[in-house]
């Protein structure tokens, strides 16, 4: 199956591009999607403790599914006054 990742701020940045397509086995979660961008993006590393992850617009934990088509986003801490 196919997904879409979208990368912002320091995340675009150490990725080197805004988006990327992934391929992923049916049946993957948030986890295996994780790792499978870690594999690809080896930038990310030291940003990962600090990112969170959304599916199709909403915050997800590593175990939610992705279906075919998915958007997912790394997104950074928020920080303002």
């Amino acid at each position: 199956m196919r997904v879409t990742v979208l990368f912002f701020a320091q995340a675009r940045e150490r990725a080197g591009r805004a988006s990327v397509t992934l391929e992923l086995p049916a049946g993957s979660r948030l986890a295996d999607a994780r790792a499978a961008i870690a594999l690809a993006h080896p930038g990310l590393e030291p940003l990962w403790p600090h990112l969170a992850l959304a599916v199709d617009g909403v915050l997800a934990r590593e175990d939610a599914p992705v279906r075919d088509g998915a958007e997912l986003a790394l997104l950074p801490p928020v920080s303002g006054g």
